[in-house]
């Protein structure tokens, strides 16, 4: 649903020795790659590690197109290293396989893709997941609605959400109503939540547990505050 954006600027593109690749049916202009069809016609077995396996850790494994926090938007380098050490965020903060993760962030942001889809695979005991893991539930929502958030949890029997600090003031700020303390959240984990939100999400919904971080896709040190 984006290609029409991209499709103008195409002939400067080719110039420019950028590959386009689109998820999606086509047809597409000639120079353009339809990954579905590759990905159709593609086997499920696995190649030999030694294809697929990087040569060094720290080499490029994909690109996070960051808002520009410390300077104008670019392309933040992330390596193979950074990945893999997001399969470890959810433990780190207390989630367990036995947790539901509720998810409503951007995938294209380092926050939902790396430290939300990827920390769920990496959560729990040894098992059979990805890397030896067994993994947790993970709740992916198209769309952050604050009107029907306690609904999806319920629904989905969600113990931990992931937020950014103005989902949790939407919350806040919705009208008041009845069993908004009748859930099973225990855990959220997040960024740029305010100290009057913090008290007023807590007093209002209940004991859950708040455990606020801070990193950069472009940076090499996360904070995390354990005490609360």
């Amino acid at each position: 649903e984006l290609f029409g954006s991209v499709e103008p600027l195409l002939p400067s593109l080719r110039e420019d020795g950028v590959a386009v690749w689109v998820l999606g049916a086509g047809p597409y202009p000639a120079g353009v790659v339809a990954l579905q069809e590759l990905l159709d016609a593609a086997s499920e077995e696995l190649e030999p590690e030694d294809v697929w396996e990087p040569e060094d850790m720290n080499d490029t494994c994909l690109y996070i197109f960051t808002s520009g926090t410390t300077g104008l938007p670019k392309a933040a380098r992330v390596s193979h290293l950074k990945s893999i050490m997001c399969l470890s965020f959810y433990e780190l903060v207390g989630a367990s396989s036995r947790d539901v993760v509720y998810l409503a962030l951007p995938l294209y942001h380092m926050a939902g893709s790396l430290l939300g889809v990827v920390g769920c695979l990496g959560i729990g005991e040894r098992g059979r997941g990805p890397g030896g893991f067994r993994g947790s539930t993970c709740v992916l929502k198209e769309k952050f609605s604050a009107s029907q958030f306690w609904d999806d949890c319920r629904a989905e029997g969600v113990t931990v959400f992931q937020y950014i600090g103005e989902l949790c003031r939407y919350l806040v700020n919705q009208p008041q109503r009845p069993g908004e303390r009748q859930h099973g959240l225990r855990l959220a984990v997040g960024s740029g939540l305010r100290p009057d939100v913090w008290r007023s999400f807590q007093q209002r919904f209940g004991p859950v547990r708040i455990v606020e971080t801070y990193g950069m896709s472009e940076g090499n040190v996360t904070l995390f505050n354990y005490t609360g």
